[in-house]
């Protein structure tokens, strides 16, 4: 099992979705059943079908419980995203006080 690597730039083989790892963690971020690739280090024979995933949005934050990973999304498109096949949960922002 590979880390998360805190700043560094992960992508979905053969895909169009990429993320940055804001805290990283012991876990394999994964789309699918397909480990990511960190960018610049694809390897061009691995892709994932990616066809009837939900589509990460930009900015939209992630995070897995047990390992503490969070992502940011970087770019958008389709990824089942998980760590070690744990769906990733979608944090809600912060609420923060009026600066009335």
């Amino acid at each position: 099992m590979a880390a998360a690597q805190t700043g560094k730039r992960y992508v979905v083989p053969g895909g169009v979705a990429e993320f940055i790892v804001t805290k990283g963690g012991n876990g394999e971020l994964r789309c699918g059943d397909v480990p990511m690739q960190i960018r610049g280090q694809e390897d061009p024979s691995v892709t994932v079908d990616t066809t009837g995933m939900e589509t990460v949005q930009l900015g939209k934050r992630y995070r897995d419980e047990p390992t503490g990973i969070e992502v940011l999304v970087v770019k958008p498109g389709p990824c089942a995203l998980n760590v070690d096949g744990r769906p990733m949960e979608l944090l809600q922002p912060k609420v923060l006080p009026s600066a009335d």
